[in-house]
């Protein structure tokens, strides 16, 4: 078995954007993550948007990969979708679906699901292009920097959403609480946060390589956000369904919380 020592680093190697789609979320029959990884946020994120009082002028997605799925929810209650990238290839990736290119990775299936879900399965193609409209700024972005987007400085945001990244780019706790700050910068007060990820992670494999995954659980995790200034609201844990050997998480947490004013 490869030492966790040799592991590649997502913050550092970056991995092959379409490759994790294909493998994690596409719509191959009996793909493995398709509750999980698939189902999972679109229900939770549907549930948590359609209550009411999540809006506002921009959201800031600050996500692993080129994923757009956790966005369809969203971009029925925020005017401007501003997404933050930490590699090169996942904007390529992500641009090639937001500009409808020949070869786009097809988000068909979860939208279809989502649609289902709100019982307007009629409506596929205007969602997709609900979230293309909204989703116009696509960045660049280093955590490492005190202005992460330098030299272009965001709006204060109204909701920020991260799905699977601090677990992508964090060597410990220090990190993720550190992180954490940053997103806290990057709202206004009383602005919410969306945090979801997997629990008990150590690994994640796109292709042939094995990335580390930073380990976490629940109790870290609340305590780290109420830690960096933060109210959690609500706290949902899934158990992991998928049966694959490409990743060990444990579980999947869908986390809302909001910045204390």
């Amino acid at each position: 078995m490869m030492s966790s020592s040799s592991y590649k680093r997502y913050a550092f190697h970056g991995c092959n954007s379409r490759q994790h789609l294909d493998q994690y979320l596409s719509d191959t029959s009996g793909i493995a993550f398709e509750e999980d990884i698939l189902k999972f946020p679109i229900e939770n994120l549907a549930k948590t948007f359609t209550v009411g009082h999540i809006k506002g002028d921009v959201l800031i997605d600050l996500s692993k990969g080129a994923m757009v799925h956790h966005l369809f929810a969203a971009c029925e209650f925020f005017e401007h979708i501003i997404v933050l990238k930490v590699s090169d290839q996942c904007i390529m990736e992500l641009k090639r679906w937001l500009d409808t290119r020949t070869g786009a990775f097809s988000w068909e299936h979860a939208t279809k699901h989502h649609a289902e879900i709100g019982g307007k399965s009629a409506q596929l193609k205007e969602k997709e292009e609900k979230v293309r409209a909204a989703a116009q700024h696509v960045v660049k972005c280093n955590l490492e920097k005190e202005n992460t987007t330098h030299p272009i400085v965001l709006p204060p945001a109204d909701c920020i959403i991260s799905a699977w990244l601090l677990e992508a780019i964090c060597k410990d706790q220090d990190d993720f609480i550190r992180y954490l700050r940053k997103f806290s910068g990057l709202l206004k007060p009383g602005g919410h946060l969306i945090l979801i990820g997997t629990l008990g992670l150590s690994f994640i494999t796109v292709g042939t390589d094995r990335y580390h995954g930073f380990t976490y659980d629940e109790d870290f995790v609340r305590k780290a956000l109420v830690g960096a200034g933060f109210v959690i609201d609500d706290c949902k844990v899934k158990e992991r369904t998928a049966v694959s050997d490409l990743t060990d998480y444990k579980a999947l947490i869908f986390i809302l919380a909001h910045k204390k004013k």
